[in-house]
């Protein structure tokens, strides 16, 4: 069994139609797909990365190493012609330089990659360097704010001969591993490069720009593909439902193409055999009723004059009564065809002239009808809705006498309201009375002539323009006959 709290939640949430529907699946599977593999990628990509930070740390700290320890063994007077040669010459993969105190550097922080690199190679060179006075230094600095020297020298200065070997300055500024260590008191050997991957900060994040513009254009495809392919799909079925509404209001419904896939194909195929044999049984229908009318009048005008040869009186009478009685059904009964079936084609029609015109015909003597209408139109078939609520103003002045008949506009629809004086009904008889020949107890007392057949035939109009019609017993007392119909809008 269905849960009803399923039912709301899917009313409420999701939309009412079938391609807003497999849009929003669609989009929440390809999210939930896109976001599931990206945290698995990025998982991999920084355990990736970062154990290839961590293993280039290690080579940098201990080629650093080997190299503050060459500088410490190197004669002092040695030690500038080896800086100089190093600068313009090159041959190693550092920006050396020697100061007289640590530089200060402004690190990159807030990164778990840089901090876990620094703290890596921080072990490294302590290890490697055990005779050092102070531990050396590690930090990654930006070049924009990179200083070289005690003397507030910054990386910018420098000639471009002296740095482009080693670090990276344009077009893109890369990180710049700086590391100091004291390889002798007062002497502070500087060593600033690049890590072998100079953008791995760049290559450890996978939220980049790129990569979410990617899964965007990936989204979006598959949605517009998805809206393409859904619309294909529900156009058959939209036709189907057309013409479905048309064959229930329309005396010459036509087919549905067969089109589409090999299910709508089926479908389509399947709608137009049911469709023509309904109509079918419309037209054998109305000619049963036909013949029947036809075949009953001739036998009963035999036995009315057969009965006026009768001697009593009284038997003559009720053979009278009785005949009359079946001629009434017969009559009502291919009236109840013909009026639900009314051939006209739909024009607009003024409910209100039309509702002013009824209650100024001649119904009962006694009758009051008492209307108040807004100026309101419908698309209809004229006859067809001037007998629906012809029939409900009957029944309301034979049950009620005083009437009380109300039009007005209640959004995009026309009110109806129809309101009697009488006894009303009881709940529980509500949905029996529009069933044909049904007629209440009171409704007997009250008019012993009618058949029964003018609610149900009133519905079937009704229903047949589109309209709900409906009944309610007024809180002061008699019955209130509702009919709603979508309205045109206001010239």
């Amino acid at each position: 069994m269905p849960n009803p709290e399923r039912r709301r939640w899917t009313r409420r949430y999701l939309p009412d139609s079938l391609l807003g529907r497999i849009v929003v699946v669609m989009a929440l599977g390809v999210i939930s797909a896109q976001l599931v593999g990206t945290l698995l990628w990025a998982r991999q990509l920084r355990e990736s990365a970062r154990a290839e930070a961590l293993s280039a740390g290690h080579a940098i700290a201990l080629n650093a190493a080997g190299s503050i320890r060459f500088f410490r063994d190197l004669p002092p007077q040695f030690r500038p012609i080896l800086i100089e040669q190093l600068r313009t010459m090159g041959g190693t993969r550092f920006f050396i330089n020697v100061n007289k105190a640590r530089v200060p550097v402004q690190p990159v922080e807030g990164n778990g990659l840089v901090d876990a690199v620094v703290e890596a190679m921080e072990g490294d060179l302590t290890r490697n360097l055990a005779g050092n006075t102070q531990a050396p230094s590690v930090a990654f600095a930006w070049p924009d704010t990179l200083q070289v020297s005690d003397d507030g020298r910054m990386v910018r200065d420098l000639p471009d001969s002296w740095v482009e070997a080693t670090l990276l300055l344009r077009p893109r500024p890369a990180p710049v591993l700086v590391i100091q260590a004291e390889f002798e008191p007062g002497r502070w050997l500087y060593l600033a490069t690049t890590m072998p991957d100079p953008y791995f900060l760049e290559n450890a994040n996978p939220l980049t720009w790129d990569r979410v513009a990617l899964q965007l254009v990936t989204l979006v495809t598959v949605l517009v593909l998805s809206v393409l392919l859904v619309r294909g799909l529900i156009r058959p079925l939209n036709r189907i439902a057309s013409a479905a509404k048309a064959f229930g209001s329309d005396t010459a419904p036509e087919s549905v193409p067969e089109t589409g896939t090999a299910e709508l194909r089926r479908t389509a195929r399947a709608f137009n055999e049911m469709q023509a044999r309904i109509q079918g049984y419309l037209v054998d229908r109305e000619r049963l009723f036909l013949g029947i009318s036809h075949g009953l009048k001739t036998p009963i005008m035999r036995l009315k004059l057969r009965t006026e040869l009768l001697d009593d009186d009284t038997l003559r009478a009720e053979f009278h009564e009785d005949l009359d009685d079946l001629d009434v059904m017969v009559k009502a009964a291919l009236q109840s065809v013909k009026d639900t079936d009314i051939h006209e084609n739909l024009t607009p029609v003024r409910l209100d002239t039309l509702l002013a015109r009824l209650a100024q015909r001649p119904i009962h003597p006694d009758a009051t009808i008492e209307c108040t209408a807004e100026p309101v139109s419908v698309l209809g078939k004229p006859l067809a809705l001037e007998r629906a609520l012809s029939n409900l103003l009957d029944n309301a002045v034979l049950y009620g006498e005083r009437v009380q008949v109300r039009l007005s506009l209640q959004g995009s629809r026309a009110l109806v309201e129809v309101r009697d004086f009488g006894p009303g009904i009881a709940q529980a008889s509500m949905s029996a009375a529009f069933e044909p020949h049904v007629r209440l107890s009171h409704g007997q007392q009250q008019n012993r002539t009618g058949t029964g057949l003018g609610l149900g035939i009133a519905r079937n109009i009704i229903q047949a323009h589109g309209g709900e019609i409906r009944l309610h017993n007024h809180a002061e007392g008699g019955l209130v006959v509702t009919v709603l119909l979508a309205a045109l809008p206001a010239e």
